[in-house]
């Protein structure tokens, strides 16, 4: 077992990574949740193969349970779907000494984090992801929200875990792309700021990401979390990719996946603004299962820039990489932007 800590004062909270946690779930549960009952989200897929278990664990400590399930993909992770665990909520009589349960990915743990921090203004919620992604990153540090017809993650709130249970055991049962998607995030944190841990997954890791770089990941997210947590400063920098990477899933309707797609915008920004690393980034992608092209369309790349969450004005923050193991922040016009990507058409 490996715990990191996250010491946000009152809302501290653990990050717990263990072979099995999950049959262990009810009494960690327990410990930080002083309420007998709990609504668990999770998409239909994920709960016809854990919800179960879970939920039996959690009956047998005695929570009572009700559990709402959505179709799997990006396209729920809605103000509808959020709409309808409220009202799931709200029908179950939940109050706020019980708490939401999140079993899944990254668009359940969004999902239920959102309408945690929203209902009743705000209760407990506690995180089970069961993606690689969703583990090494959006299970941590406290962003919640949905996707706008707009834009992805237009409507959120920042509300921290209660506490977050990672099972690797649970990667098994992942897709190949999936895997991969996650290890685009993984490879993210390598770029950013630790060239050992690159240099260990770019040889290839796929299904052999080990308990212990899960954990290094998580304490790269955590350390800066807790530096910039309402993502005002140097949490920006877990942007890597994303501004492209949101462009393309976009464009493509979601049919690529969030990984794949930063992995793409990571390529693609190290290619304008660094690329002597480029190879290694590109070579890093290949041998994890991850695209290294894409034959889309770049002006759409070009009119998302326009509306990206992160543009303020007539500029906009972008993450670029120096070397493998440092980046930095750097505040653009949109137009200068915009120019050197069409230059690369």
């Amino acid at each position: 077992m490996t715990k990191v800590e996250v010491p946000l004062g009152e809302r501290a909270y653990d990050v717990v990574i263990d072979p099995g946690i999950l049959c262990k779930a009810a009494e960690l549960y327990t410990s930080v949740i002083p309420g007998k009952k709990a609504l668990l989200v999770s998409d239909q897929t994920v709960y016809h193969l854990y919800g179960a278990g879970v939920s039996a664990a959690l009956a047998a400590a005695g929570i009572e349970l009700a559990v709402y399930t959505f179709p799997p993909g990006e396209a729920s992770k809605s103000l509808y779907t959020y709409e309808q665990i409220l009202n799931a909520a709200a029908a179950f009589q939940l109050t706020n000494s019980d708490a939401f349960l999140a079993l899944g990915g990254g668009v359940t743990g969004d999902l239920t984090g959102f309408a945690a921090a929203t209902y009743h203004r705000g209760i407990r919620f506690v995180q089970m992801p069961t993606t690689l992604l969703a583990m090494v990153d959006s299970s941590v540090g406290g962003k919640t929200g949905v996707n706008l017809a707009a834009g992805k993650n237009l409507a959120g709130a920042f509300w921290q875990p209660r506490l977050v249970l990672c099972d690797p055991l649970l990667l098994r049962t992942l897709p190949p792309e999936q895997y991969a998607d996650g290890l685009a995030e993984c490879l993210k944190y390598g770029v950013l700021w630790d060239e050992v841990l690159f240099a260990q997954l770019e040889r290839g890791a796929l299904f052999q990401v080990t308990e212990r770089q899960i954990a290094r990941c998580v304490e790269l997210k955590r350390d800066v979390v807790l530096r910039d947590e309402r993502d005002k400063g140097q949490r920006q920098l877990l942007n890597l990719g994303h501004t492209i990477g949101h462009a393309i899933e976009q464009a493509s309707g979601f049919a690529i996946g969030h990984g794949a797609a930063v992995g793409l915008g990571m390529l693609m920004i190290a290619g304008l603004f660094c690329p002597e690393i480029s190879g290694r980034i590109r070579r890093a992608l290949r041998e994890n299962g991850l695209p290294t092209e894409w034959d889309g369309s770049r002006e759409d790349i070009a009119r998302a820039l326009l509306q990206d969450k992160k543009r303020a004005g007539d500029a906009i923050d972008l993450v670029i990489p120096l070397r493998i193991g440092a980046c930095e922040l750097r505040r653009m016009p949109i137009g200068a932007v915009k120019n050197l990507w069409e230059e690369q058409l």
